[in-house]
Order: C-alpha cells, then sequence, then structure tokens
C-alpha cells in the first residue's frame, strides 16, 4: 500500500484570501503540497519565495492565462505559445505537472473535435518532452457546473490518451466531477490507474469538504493506497466555514 499525498487546491479551499496567506494556513493544518487554477493573477515568484519558506511544495497549476479550445484546429497555434509561456512558469514554481482542459464544444461532428484534439497535444509532444512536463486533461461535469464543455465521459478521456500514446499526457481525475457524470468511481479509476497523472476531489454533492455528500472518501482513497497509486490527491473543496479550521478538519478526517 502506498501512502497517498495531498495538495490544497488554494483558490477553492482559501477562496478569496492573498495567495501568500492561504499557503500559511496550508502549512498551519499540517499539508505539505498546493496548487492553483489560473496562474495570470499571481506573483509567482513571491509564491515560490514563500513556499521555500514554508517547506511547502507547488504540484500543478492550471495553465492557460488564455482560454483556448482544442478542439478548433485555428486555435491551436495560441495554445503552443500558451504552453511555453506556462512552462515557463512552472519553472519558476518547481512543478512538472500541468492542468489542460481541452475547451467548449464548437458545434462542429463530434468526431472532427476529437481529432482536432489529438492533433493538438500530438503537436505539442515534443515541447513537453523535451521539458519533462506531463499534461494532465480533466474531464468536467456538463450538468451542473460545466455547460459546453466538450470533455464530460473519463471513458472519452482514456480514449484521447491511448490515442496520443505517451506518458506525458495523462487524466486528471476530478471524482466530484466523475461522480455526477458517470458513477462508478472507483472501477474507473482501478482499471487505469497508470493513466492518471493527478487526482481532484470535493464532496457532492455541494462541493464542499469531503465528508459531506454521498461519497465515501476514506473507502475511496483506501482503494487508491491499495492500488499504488503514487501521485497527488488535490482537495478542491468550497469550504463551509473558516477555511483554516476546515483544512485543520479535513487534515484529521484524513490522517486517522
Amino acid at each position: 500500500m502506498k501512502k497517498l499525498k495531498y495538495s490544497i487546491v488554494l483558490d477553492a479551499t482559501c477562496q478569496g484570501k492573498d495567495p501568500l496567506k492561504a499557503m500559511e494556513e496550508v502549512k498551519e493544518a499540517g499539508f505539505s503540497a498546493f496548487e492553483f487554477w489560473n496562474y495570470a493573477d499571481k506573483d509567482l515568484p513571491a509564491m515560490k519565495a514563500k513556499a521555500n519558506a514554508l517547506g511547502l511544495s507547488c504540484i500543478t497549476f492550471g495553465w492557460m492565462k488564455k482560454f483556448v479550445n482544442l478542439t478548433d484546429p485555428k486555435e491551436h497555434e495560441t495554445w503552443i505559445e500558451e504552453l511555453k509561456e506556462s512552462i515557463d512558469a512552472a519553472k519558476i514554481m518547481g512543478n512538472r505537472n500541468l492542468g489542460a482542459p481541452v475547451g467548449n464544444d464548437t458545434g462542429a461532428p463530434r468526431d472532427f473535435q476529437y481529432n482536432s484534439i489529438i492533433k493538438a497535444f500530438k503537436t505539442a509532444l515534443p515541447i513537453i518532452i523535451e521539458n519533462n512536463i506531463t499534461l494532465n486533461i480533466e474531464p468536467l461535469n456538463t450538468r451542473i457546473n460545466h455547460a459546453g464543455t466538450y470533455l464530460e465521459s473519463s471513458d472519452e478521456a482514456f480514449a484521447i490518451l491511448d490515442d496520443i500514446g505517451s506518458d506525458n499526457v495523462k487524466l486528471l481525475f476530478d471524482i466530484y466531477h466523475q461522480q455526477i457524470s458517470e458513477g462508478d468511481i472507483i472501477n474507473r479509476m482501478l482499471k487505469r490507474i497508470k493513466q492518471i497523472g493527478h487526482i481532484h476531489c470535493a464532496g457532492s454533492d455541494g462541493r464542499h469538504e469531503l465528508d459531506k455528500g454521498e461519497l465515501n472518501y476514506l473507502y475511496i482513497f483506501k482503494a487508491l493506497s491499495e492500488a499504488d497509486y503514487d501521485d497527488y490527491i488535490g482537495l478542491e473543496w468550497f469550504p463551509v466555514g473558516d477555511s483554516l479550521s476546515t483544512l485543520k478538519r479535513m487534515y484529521e478526517y484524513l490522517h486517522k
């Protein structure tokens, strides 16, 4: 069994707080790693200095400053430029993983959009391999949170990974989203565990703390540990109440 590793998503669990203050709360609660969404509004050198001072590691971030649809070939050139800038940002923070959303459903035929996504990632492979970066694509639920997005199904996401055929492109499996979209969480993860590069989670429904909702996260995490999952689990809940107190409570919940 592997000892699981957890990362706090600052923009969710400490929503609205200065990132440096949020990092202090992560440390005080007992966690040792963090991540965040878009880096465009972040002072990365200051965050890296703070992380070093606190002994925290940055695991990943959602890398696009500008939202790009990989489903549209006309946007691929912009996507590659965004990728290069994001790799430079990742070098500042010291992380080797980047979130890689595929964008919205443009209304074009499904197979056309699917092939456009494959082409974009294959074009990017030399860049991400040269820089030792892993891109993690993430299916999102369209019923509650992300109407209009192209990629909702983990099954389709894994098919995309198969067609790309590189260990430098993996899946960000968001348990909250996939519970809404598909269910059968443990089976879906374990049968493809080697292709999962990162995990996100929150209580379902409501997207609050892990012990709120219908998912038994301690049971899910036990299954991941027994399957020797070795990458990080990003904790992406929106707290009910004060962020520091909920961080401390979730640390205790996860370390029973």
